[in-house]
């Protein structure tokens, strides 16, 4: 029988982003909030981006955004652990109105649309539920798009809008399985409690197909890594969608509505669209290309202890790092020294899932004094591996090519 989480996950009420709040508005004269500076080696620039600790619940972050908050997990952090701690976990959201406080009491979770009977679920009934728990990682579609040449808008995110978490909730299917879905359903659409700025501005609305979203695998997430949901990170209830990229990770869920039809709001017609080519790929400035919804992520792989460090010349090193799968596990991990003309296997490290994180290291030794490039790639266990050359789309999704991590040998 399952079991409601302890009190301490869902406290009477949550009052996080007040003080946030007022650091937001007081940040550009209030320099102080910023406790240092990160330098980032975007080829476009800027290269220096604050650290700060201003936000409730959150520690040390690189400050991309204040309104909305667009938070991003320094890098050094995924060499410490392959779950990302929540303090540091990167935060995205789309629109500045954000509650600030939630009832627990009082909220509720809509089920409706296409289904034989509306739901109204309080916190307590879904905590009743069979609980389920997943390792799974949430990346941005933008992750790294600071990387992309030619420069594309949208938020310069380093290698840092991603990390890896245990999720604990219910199975989205069983909640769908109380209202009944009824023949004929064709998608199911997850709304928030987070608004638009100005009325006529769209709602963020995601929705996955009725099949999908009954598959067992995606997820109404309560905590993560053991400990309620920071409300940055969607308290009290967020969609999990293993191996999807986060724009259909809806956070503050409070509305679920079966579709009869194809969802066409504007964040799945418009919005977080990709060429329909190998590696969303396309030439800068081609049209008459296809667009489809961004869906499943793909393998990457990086260094997380060596980043234009010095080592000494033919001294064995360790390389150390994390890799993930995409939509699915990690098959082997590839080391390379010698900026990809040579390859040797990595040991992996343990396997929390094939949605998760997974470490990996290598030893190498460098004889040649000077600068070197080392390399990692990650094939999953689909057979696909990253691509030795970078894509390019206007949005500056995907981006997951093999990448380089110089070091200069003395």
């Amino acid at each position: 029988m399952a079991r409601a989480l302890p009190s301490r996950f869902l406290s009477s009420r949550r009052r996080v982003l007040k003080t946030a709040g007022a650091a937001t508005l007081a940040l550009a004269s209030a320099p102080a909030l910023a406790d240092a500076i990160v330098k980032l080696p975007l080829p476009g620039g800027p290269d220096e981006r604050p650290i700060t600790t201003a936000f409730p619940e959150k520690g040390a972050l690189i400050l991309q955004r204040t309104r909305p908050p667009l938070l991003e997990t320094p890098f050094e952090v995924f060499d410490q652990s392959v779950f990302t701690p929540n303090d540091q976990f990167y935060v995205r959201w789309h629109w500045a109105v954000i509650p600030t406080e939630v009832a627990v009491g009082s909220f509720r979770l809509a089920v409706r649309g296409h289904v034989e009977k509306s739901l109204s679920l309080s916190l307590d009934e879904i905590l009743a539920l069979p609980r389920v728990e997943l390792v799974a990682v949430n990346q941005c579609s933008g992750n790294s798009r600071g990387y992309f040449l030619p420069r594309v808008a949208g938020g310069q995110w380093s290698n840092g809008a991603m990390g890896n978490a245990k999720w604990t909730g219910v199975r989205l299917k069983d909640v769908l399985d109380r209202a009944g879905v009824k023949a004929g359903a064709v998608q199911v659409r997850f709304n928030g409690l987070d608004e638009p700025v100005v009325p006529d501005a769209p709602d963020f609305m995601k929705s996955l197909d009725v099949d999908h979203a009954r598959d067992g695998e995606v997820m109404i997430a309560f905590a993560m890594n053991g400990q309620q949901l920071p409300l940055l990170n969607g308290f009290p209830l967020r969609l999990v969608v293993p191996g999807w990229y986060s724009t259909y990770w809806v956070k503050m869920l409070s509305d679920i509505e079966v579709l009869d039809k194809p969802d066409d709001n504007f964040w799945m017609k418009t919005a977080y669209t990709i060429p329909d080519t190998p590696h969303a790929n396309v030439t800068p400035g081609q049209t008459g290309v296809k667009m489809v919804p961004i869906n499943r992520m793909v393998p990457r792989s990086f260094i997380t202890n060596i980043n234009g460090a010095s080592v000494s010349a033919g001294a064995s090193t360790l390389a150390r790092g994390i890799a993930f799968g995409g939509d699915t596990g990690v098959a082997k991990v590839d080391f390379s020294a010698d900026g990809g003309k040579t390859w040797q296997p990595a040991k992996l490290g343990k396997d929390e899932g094939k949605y998760s994180f997974r470490q990996w290291e290598a030893n190498f030794t460098l004889a040649d004094k000077g600068a070197h490039s080392l390399m990692v790639r990650c094939t999953n266990s689909d057979g696909v591996a990253q691509p030795d050359a970078a894509n390019w789309n206007a949005a500056g999704f995907m981006r997951n090519v093999i990448e380089a991590t110089p070091v200069s040998v003395v």
